[in-house]
């Protein structure tokens, strides 16, 4: 920004065309300037420039976490700096553009230097960065050399990018043209008087021209009475033309891309009075739609001691994660002696509890003049909109509910309760009338205290934003913990049979199979056509406790193709001893077991207690219920469990992991059809424990302040938080599903022991239609270390189970028992109160995180790439010391190469202290939010939309013919360029081993001849003089290197492969 100078002030307005980020710009920082003299100031013109434009980079360093960089160039010459525009995502950019400044002193010219910087723009993605960029290199060019005297003269030069520091990471180069220019034009004519209404129409147009370029810099003012002649600065192409010009240079103009010319010079004062006016972005960079926002609500957790200790009267130690929330909760508990109102003398009472406009209402007890209720409503501190409190007794009536007496209770007079305190008495009060006055009998029994949410009547308590739902829907917008049932995996080998016999008599025995079922787990064996078949088959199924579903081993025949023809059949229940429990993986004990021809479950324990001891078919089976393995209902990749499903092998928890679920906001309205906004509520599972939070109603702003504990038993795991909108509110939605709003991740061994992590998650929701943020979760999450030796012990051991090492399951059936895993849990957890429906389960599971997705499958390779990127990097940097690029890295180079050489003791030393130097160096950009979900890792925003729709197809497909045609055309183009690449690597891989396979007889006699001579001179040669010409040839000047390709490359690809052995 020009700088206004010897006590001069300037009105500079800036016109930023940003193409990558929508930017909003309000009109801020009305500055008054210093007053100008008053006779007329003449300042010097200038009359030579010069001109830097940048062309394009290549080869840059990776700088964002994806194997990717935002690099723009700044350019510093004689006190004046400029940058170009920040091409996201591209480490080989192009830019196109020129710069010009001003050469204040050609005399001077020889001696300023131009200083070119190559940076990474952290910002753009991260407004949180504590440094706005990152270093990428730099070229200082001495002006006296480097710089031609004409525009025709010029010539594009490609510039090695130089280290800053010894610690500085850089690769690439850039290319740039450097020439002077002379500004002979007559000076600009007068410009009226800028005022404050002129102001707006100027920015305005400049924004709407179509000949901006992609930055423009004006130096703008207004004269006073004729005294002042002001100067405009305006963008000129970098390529003249005239005005007129045919439809072929058009053309051109098109196909070339564009370049842009940015001017910076010193402006004129304005006259005395005059404000500067600049326009600026309205509340500055916009943070991503995907960025964590961080947060510091006033949670006890993260106040000082004091502060703590005040805040303990507001709310418990164990609610120091969440704001307190206050709620007046009244206790409807019985009434007695009510008197009748009916001329039959019956009485139906129920109670209604008043408080402004919200009610609440007791359930009616048909001719019961002693009722008892026990009910508890609770009401939000936002609702209490009254001084008094009304609790009515009235009697249910068919035309017209009978008053039959009532309490009222002054709000300045309710007594505050505190946990851990004991909960409050309830008192009995004298029912009055409308007047006032006591009625001869009745009373109710009431307890009315104001309260937070840390209160043991608040999960249970009836809301006052819930009053108006049926019993039905109230049930299901409590909080709730729900548990998994515990799981694990019984074995059943199918040995053998004997003495088999046909299911009806006259014909001959048909091939046989054993058929184990578990619920609906079903396996069958191979069939065998023998009546003493054996099948020697092992299978896994999925039990949960109490297990109560016994398994069911029939032996069929296949008599026709579809026609199975049972031949015999045991159950066994899961619970008994014949299946015992395998804690330690030891060798098990087969069984011969009876086979019965009768095929109910009450007829076979009919026939077991007659002890029938006649004679039957027999199967060999051996049963054990392997508790040594860890179920897997979770993806392993972001498990919350790792333990074993035995008792006695889990080890002690290590940690506490606590999360307060705060609030939401900016949510979607997910029933907007039916004139509602949205009832979310939460879900958070971690290990075998679910929470969900009450569901708020009808709000895209909900407030939760619910706080739940976990024990921690290895940091390496994963706790899951969702938000649903609540779809069984209403009666008659029995059919209807709670739907997604989005899913947050938080990974244990990324946070700090002990610290309060309180931020806005993103909620990211993607459909066939694209990807959509649906709201922003406000979490607080906190892990306590409780044994720390035992945590770091847990970095040595294996991440499941050793016996899933030494025992492994195969991937397929680890997929099969997986999701037989979640159909269980599911299924458990559905039949609960309220219930936790089964595409909740589901989502938090992940059931689908194995299906097909190409825009997966394209983020995967991504992450590939983004791994093997610095060793790319590696590579490049090792062939720019072999090139020379940089002299003086290379000289380097030369001489830590010798000293290893001669010292070959300190190269590891070395390697791991530069490792160590890096990991300390790194410290300080550690990172300081949670993980959560990274739409740009995930290719969400650049999927395709019929990508998406294949995403979220069914399995089977519903798609038409021709839909289908074309994703697997589409396929197949991808997975030929996937075979291509494997044939490469098969065909280099075959070339190594056909060295010494005399495929090639002249190539193997050469290359065994080779191994001779290389052998005896490594004997004779000692090996520091080998290393030595070794490296000294390997890093040779490029004078004494050939353009050619070396002669063991040569020899290499001209060794045979077995490609042309392909048909």
């Amino acid at each position: 920004m020009p700088q206004p100078t010897d006590g001069l002030g300037s009105l500079v307005l800036f016109n930023f065309q940003c193409h990558d980020l929508p930017l909003h710009w309000s009109l801020l920082w009305v500055l008054p300037l210093p007053s100008a003299p008053s006779h007329p100031t003449t300042l010097p013109r200038h009359t030579m420039k010069l001109a830097v434009e940048v062309s394009d980079a290549a080869g840059l360093a990776p700088k964002d976490g994806a194997g990717s960089c935002d690099p723009f160039v700044e350019v510093q010459f004689d006190g004046q700096r400029q940058r170009t525009a920040t091409k996201p995502g591209d480490c080989s950019p192009c830019w196109n553009q020129t710069l010009v400044f001003d050469v204040r002193d050609p005399a001077c010219l020889a001696s300023l230097p131009v200083d070119v910087s190559v940076l990474h723009d952290r910002r753009l993605h991260d407004h949180s960065a504590l440094r706005p960029h990152s270093f990428l290199g730099r070229v200082r060019i001495n002006a006296a050399a480097s710089i031609a005297s004409s525009p025709a003269e010029a010539v594009i030069q490609r510039y090695p990018l130089e280290k800053r520091g010894f610690f500085s990471y850089v690769s690439g180069d850039i290319a740039l043209r450097l020439y002077l220019s002379r500004d002979d034009r007559d000076r600009a004519p007068a410009a009226a008087p800028l005022d404050d209404s002129s102001v707006p129409e100027s920015v305005a147009a400049a924004a709407t021209s179509r000949d901006v370029p992609e930055r423009l810099v004006r130096s703008a003012f207004a004269a006073a009475s004729g005294q002042m002649e002001p100067r405009v600065f305006r963008s000129v192409p970098a390529s003249g033309g005239g005005g007129g010009g045919g439809g072929g240079a058009d053309q051109q103009q098109q196909q070339q891309p564009r370049r842009t010319t940015l001017h910076a010079a010193a402006a004129q004062p304005p006259p005395p009075g005059q404000t500067v006016v600049m326009p600026r972005p309205a509340g500055g960079p916009p943070p991503p739609a995907s960025g964590l926002v961080e947060t510091r609500p006033l949670l006890p957790a993260k106040m000082g001691p004091r502060a703590g200790a005040a805040a303990a009267a507001k709310v418990a130690s164990t609610y120091d994660m969440v704001e307190p929330m206050e709620y007046l909760y009244v206790t409807v508990v019985k009434a007695r002696d009510l008197p009748t109102m009916d001329v039959t003398g019956a009485l139906d009472p129920f109670a209604e509890v008043k408080l402004g406009n919200f009610k609440g209402v007791t359930k009616h007890l048909e001719k019961n003049p002693n009722p008892v209720w026990r009910q508890t409503f609770a009401f939000s501190h936002e609702h209490l909109q009254s001084s008094q409190l009304e609790v009515v007794v009235k009697d249910k009536d068919m035309v017209r509910d009978d008053f039959v007496g009532r309490v009222i209770f002054d709000m300045t007079n309710i007594p505050r309760r505190v946990p851990p305190d004991s909960p409050l008495a309830p008192q009995w009060y004298r029912l009055a009338d409308r007047g006032g006055e006591f009625l001869r009998h009745g009373e109710i029994m009431l307890a009315v205290w104001i309260g937070t949410q840390a209160d043991e009547a608040f999960p249970e308590a009836w809301h006052s934003d819930a009053h108006s739902l049926s019993p039905e829907g109230l049930a299901n917008t409590r909080a709730k913990v729900y548990f998994s049932p515990r799981l694990a995996y019984l074995k059943a080998v199918a040995i053998a049979a004997q003495d088999l016999f046909p299911a009806e008599q006259g014909r001959p025995l048909a091939p046989t199979v054993a058929k184990i079922q578990l619920g609906n787990q079903i396996r069958r064996t191979r069939p065998q056509g023998s009546p003493n078949p054996v099948w020697d088959e092992e299978f896994m199924f999925v039990a949960g406790e109490p297990f109560d579903e016994p398994l069911v081993v029939t032996v069929e025949e296949k008599v026709a193709p579809g026609r199975d023809e049972p031949v015999g059949r045991v159950i066994i229940p899961v619970a008994s001893p014949l299946v015992p429990r395998n804690d330690l993986a030891k060798w098990v004990e087969s069984q011969w077991f009876n086979l019965s021809r009768v095929l109910t479950t009450d007829a076979a324990d009919a026939a077991r207690d007659r002890r029938d001891k006649r004679f039957s078919s027999k199967i060999h089976l051996r049963l054990s219920l392997e508790t040594a393995y860890h179920v897997l209902d979770e993806p392993v990749q972001y498990s919350s469990d790792l333990q074993p499903s035995a008792k006695r092998l889990r080890k002690g928890a290590i940690g506490i992991l606590d999360l307060g679920i705060l609030s939401a906001r900016n949510l979607v309205p997910m029933k907007a059809k039916e004139g509602r906004l949205t009832d979310p509520y939460c879900v958070a599972k971690y290990g075998a424990k679910w929470v969900r939070t009450r569901t708020a109603l009808n709000t895209l702003e909900p407030r939760w302040n619910e706080q739940y504990t976990w024990e921690v038993f290895d940091p390496c795991t994963v706790v899951t938080i969702a938000v649903f909108d609540n779809g069984h509110l209403a009666p008659g939605h029995g059919d209807a599903k709670d739907q997604r709003i989005g899913k947050v991740r938080i990974r244990l061994s990324t946070l700090e022991i002990d610290r309060v992590y309180t931020h806005y998650y993103p909620l990211m929701a993607l459909s066939p239609s694209g990807l959509k943020k649906t709201g922003e979760l406000h979490l607080a999450v906190r892990f306590t270390c409780t044994a720390w030796l035992n945590m770091l012990a847990m970095y040595r051991r294996p991440l499941l189970p050793k016996v899933h090492y030494t025992h492994p399951i195969s991937v397929l059936q680890l997929d099969y028992l997986r999701f037989q895993a979640t159909l269980m849990v599911a299924a458990r957890l559905g039949r609960a109160e309220p219930p936790l429906r089964r595409e909740v389960v589901e989502y938090m599971l992940d059931v689908d995180s194995h299906m097909f997705s190409l825009r997966r499958s394209k983020a995967n390779f991504y992450r590939v790439t983004s791994i093997l990127s610095p060793m790319v990097a590696v590579a490049n940097w090792v062939d720019a010391i072999c090139q020379w690029k940089n002299p003086l890295t290379t000289i380097l180079v030369h001489v830590l190469f010798l000293i290893l050489v001669c010292y070959p003791g300190l190269a590891l030393p070395t390697v791991f202290l530069y490792l160590a130097v890096i990991g300390l160096w790194s410290y300080r950009r550690r990172p300081r939010a949670p993980p959560h979900m990274d739409t740009r890792l995930s290719h969400a925003e650049q999927a395709h939309p019929d990508e998406l729709d294949e995403e979220f197809d069914t399995f089977p497909t519903t798609k038409s013919g021709e839909v289908v045609r074309m994703r697997y055309d589409r396929l197949r183009s991808v997975a030929g360029r996937v075979q291509t690449v494997v044939g490469d690597m098969a065909t280099q891989a075959e070339r190594a081993q056909s060295l010494l396979s005399w495929r090639d007889p002249r190539a193997t006699a050469i290359f065994i001849l080779l191994c001779l001579l290389v052998a005896v001179v490594l004997y004779v040669t000692p090996f520091q003089v080998v290393a030595v010409v070794l490296g000294l040839y390997l890093l040779r000047h490029p004078r004494f290197r050939s353009k050619q390709p070396s002669v063991p490359s040569n020899f290499y690809k001209r060794l045979p492969a077995k490609s042309d052995m392909l048909l």
